[in-house]
């Protein structure tokens, strides 16, 4: 098992609820990307989704779409991105999966950037906008580097394509709860549990729900539906709003582990 395997498991055993956080890496800077992480580990993150930055992120709302420009701004790369990870990886062993564009990754070259990925510690990758019909020999790589392809659904996936979505997934899948772009929500969507229950007929896969959870009561909620819970947009709001202050960190990895204690307790 890699290490998003072996989280779940051990979540599984100890029947607590996960929690995936997402950022974009780059945001600020590097160097707070990597500190955050850490932090991140200390207050009960499970999964850590890093944002590679992408000058066209259709897929994000907003408030993601401006971490990626700043990570663009603050010169962040894909090769720079794998040499934070393993940065982190000298004092961190939580799992990481990569939030990425195809066009990143089929011009770094497919194959090299999975074994770089796997190299440099990543565990697994999402991306975003490749669906399994067009995937090629991306599962076939994936698998023989040891890493978890992580397959996305949604509240429109018609109920006969999800066995194809799941086939070829590992570690856990993304259940995207809302119609849409990334982005904060004042509620939760009402088509959660309808659409967990279809999805588990499919795949002994643990579940984790994002899009649109903004605070400790809605994670709370979201993560009775599954294993675990995805939050993006209001970390990276914070971020945002926080900057470059020496306080960052802290304040944001305070707000994180507001969100792992709700889903825990």
């Amino acid at each position: 098992m890699n290490r998003i395997e072996q989280k779940f498991s051990g979540l599984r055993e100890r029947g607590e609820k996960g929690l995936v956080v997402y950022i974009g890496a780059g945001d600020p800077d590097l160097e707070a990307t990597r500190l955050l992480a850490l932090a991140f580990d200390k207050v009960g993150v499970d999964v850590l989704e890093l944002g590679i930055p992408f000058s066209d992120p259709l897929a994000d709302g907003v408030v993601n779409q401006l971490a990626a420009q700043r990570g663009l701004e603050s010169g962040t790369t894909p090769p720079k991105v794998l040499q934070m990870v393993t940065a982190i990886r000298k004092d961190s062993q939580i799992p990481i999966v990569f939030f990425v564009y195809y066009n990143l990754l089929h011009r770094y070259g497919l194959e090299r950037f999975i074994q770089d990925s796997k190299t440099a510690g990543v565990d697994g990758l999402l991306v975003l906008d490749l669906p399994p019909e067009e995937s090629g020999n991306y599962v076939e790589l994936m698998n023989a580097a040891g890493l978890a392809p992580i397959f996305l659904l949604a509240p429109t996936t018609p109920a006969d394509r999800i066995p194809s979505l799941v086939k070829n997934g590992q570690g856990f899948l993304y259940y995207i709860s809302r119609e849409g772009v990334t982005g904060m929500q004042s509620k939760v969507a009402d088509t959660i549990a309808e659409m967990t229950t279809l999805i588990r007929k499919f795949t002994p896969l643990p579940l984790a729900i994002g899009f649109g959870i903004s605070n400790p009561e809605q994670a709370k909620q979201v993560a009775m539906h599954g294993e675990a819970i995805v939050v993006g947009s209001a970390i990276v709001n914070q971020v945002a709003q926080y900057g470059r202050s020496p306080e960052m960190v802290e304040k944001v990895s305070a707000f994180v582990g507001s969100l792992a204690k709700a889903i825990k307790s």
